[in-house]
């Protein structure tokens, strides 16, 4: 049985919404009407208000007293303090992983990273990439350390859609591939502070437009 086949009508109305705020189809500051979403859903309003809960769990949206819930914005600031969160934790959660990094783990690794420089688009490059991310990490075995990463990603999604809608550019990532060598190679360390290095790096790039607005010059490649 799959997990999404499992999945409670609040878990459901969650991830349906968290989707399409990340992607940008709900933007931010729009209000989240709970007889619409009720509806559209076609569930009560009990899951609805689990499914902002856990909306407002991930920093995605917010309540407003006597207002009901509402997408959240974010800012340059927002983007420099879950980089960095990444860039810690995941080196934390990869340490804690290496010794149970197996042959078949990293070269269905190093399979997602050649499906992000293929990728088509940044949504299916956004996949492969965490993809990756969750492929070496997941062997922590730490579970409440793995929920922070996998929410810090989402935000980091969020940015990179915003960021790239307009104009994706393909890339190939040397990074992965420099993590998975030293990873085969035993450099642990290495391993750990190339991917801290990964994503926590933020650059300044050129807009498609004139007008940019600040989340439109920068970018992340985690």
């Amino acid at each position: 049985m799959s997990p999404k086949s499992t999945e409670t009508h609040a878990a459901r109305i969650a991830r349906t919404l968290a989707d399409q705020i990340v992607s940008g189809k709900i933007p931010p500051g729009t209000r989240l009407r709970q007889d619409h979403i009720s509806t559209q859903f076609g569930a009560s309003h009990v899951p609805v208000r689990e499914a902002f809960r856990e909306l407002e769990a991930q920093g995605l949206a917010e309540n407003q007293m006597r207002r009901g819930f509402r997408v959240t914005d974010f800012d340059v600031a927002e983007l420099r303090e879950v980089a960095e969160m990444r860039s810690n934790l995941e080196a934390l959660a990869l340490r804690h992983a290496a010794a149970n990094l197996t042959r078949k783990i990293l070269d269905e690794a190093e399979e997602a990273t050649g499906h992000g420089d293929a990728a088509a688009t940044v949504r299916e490059w956004e996949a492969a990439n965490r993809h990756f991310h969750q492929l070496i990490l997941a062997p922590c075995e730490m579970p409440r350390l793995l929920r922070t990463i996998d929410g810090l990603q989402t935000a980091s999604a969020r940015f990179l859609f915003a960021a790239w809608r307009r104009d994706w550019e393909a890339r190939t990532d040397h990074e992965h591939r420099a993590i998975l060598s030293a990873l085969r190679d035993g450099h642990i360390e290495l391993a750990c502070s190339t991917l801290a290095r990964h994503v926590g790096w933020i650059g300044k790039r050129k807009s498609a437009t004139k007008n940019a607005t600040p989340i439109e010059t920068y970018r992340i490649f985690g």
